[in-house]
């Protein structure tokens, strides 16, 4: 009887191994499949926390204006109009109503991708869709030259840490963080292009809405990248340290390893989630800084639609070229985190 029992036992315990043994190898195959909904889920969670930032943020807009002193139909009357004119016009205007409750039927088109009237009746995507793609090609050309001359920079000072290049890159970033941005255009236009006249002080708007001539562009480029090169070479040599301090690149260097091959196999993938990370920061900064370039340089961008905005007390264009802005910054802030997670997850 015992022998039988026996038997039953390991007839049995053979099952449940196999049973185990399969489950184990189908484990990877499930997870693979459950890797996708994990990043789904987790874009659409990083997703609704950036736009409920943005809708708080339009909300602060809206209140903001809303404090200023005067309103919108004062702001846009005619010489000579009656006050009965300026209270019709502050009627039509929705000012006799609540600011939230203004706000609230702003946001509600907002989906739909109507942006609503200005206050002197002209719709805010017409407004603001022929400046904002030129404020657009204008951060673009400087983060990708932020991008470059940090990287290349902060790389060069890697590669020398400690040594007197190091402390020099070091300096001159630091010196170039400190410039606003229209410090860096005056004096470019003084030293570029009053001194040596090399490139215009003006942009000329063209036929297309646009810089005239390709040239335009290089002096507001120039004066948007500089602050933000500094920033970011910061961010790479500081990142580029960190990754120094690890065991594989200590053993590489142990190995004998040549610099360049270390820094560029060994510590620059380590350090790029960080270096990302800084590079979609500076957007922000990037069209924040583009408004008060715009207006060294009078160029055809957002910044002049919203200076006029402000002094009309334009809440929907304030608001509408905010809203824009904030999908762009959304949009790098949201790529460089998946970029972060898919570069820390590979290593």
């Amino acid at each position: 009887m015992r022998r039988v029992w026996h038997d039953r036992w390991r007839r049995t315990a053979g099952r449940l191994n196999s049973l185990c043994s399969k489950a184990y190898r189908e484990l990877p195959r499930t997870a693979a499949h459950a890797r996708p909904l994990r990043w789904v889920g987790r874009v659409a969670l990083l997703l609704a926390k950036r736009a409920l930032l943005l809708v708080i943020l339009l909300v602060l807009v809206f209140v903001t204006v809303d404090l200023l002193p005067g309103d919108a139909a004062s702001a846009t009357a005619e010489r000579g109009e009656s006050a009965a004119d300026v209270e019709r016009r502050r009627v039509m205007l929705g000012l006799d109503r609540p600011v939230l409750q203004r706000c609230w039927e702003w946001l509600s088109g907002l989906p739909t991708g109507d942006l609503g009237l200005s206050a002197r009746g002209v719709p805010v995507r017409e407004l603001v869709s022929g400046a904002f793609p030129n404020t657009l090609l204008l951060g673009g050309l400087a983060l990708l030259l932020t991008a470059v001359a940090a990287l290349a920079l902060g790389c060069w000072a890697a590669l020398r840490p400690g040594s007197p290049l190091d402390r020099a890159i070091s300096g001159t970033a630091t010196a170039m963080l400190a410039l606003p941005e229209f410090v860096v255009a005056v004096a470019l236009v003084a030293l570029l292009s009053l001194w040596v006249g090399w490139l215009p002080a003006v942009t000329i708007t063209g036929a297309d809405g646009g810089p005239a001539s390709p040239d335009m562009l290089i002096l507001p480029v120039l004066a948007l990248t500089i602050p933000q090169t500094g920033w970011n070479i910061r961010i790479v040599r500081a990142a580029l340290a960190d990754e120094a301090r690890e065991p594989h690149v200590e053993a590489a260097v142990l190995d004998g390893l040549a610099p360049p091959r270390i820094l560029l196999r060994h510590m620059l993938p380590g350090a790029l989630p960080a270096i990302v990370t800084g590079l979609a920061t500076s957007t922000g900064m990037l069209l924040g800084g583009a408004v008060v370039v715009e207006a060294v340089f009078n160029y055809p961008g957002v910044g002049s639609v919203l200076a006029s905005a402000a002094a009309d007390r334009d809440a929907p264009l304030v608001a509408g070229v905010t809203a824009l802005a904030g999908a762009v910054i959304t949009l790098m802030l949201l790529t460089a985190d998946l970029i972060r997670d898919a570069l820390g997850g590979r290593r």
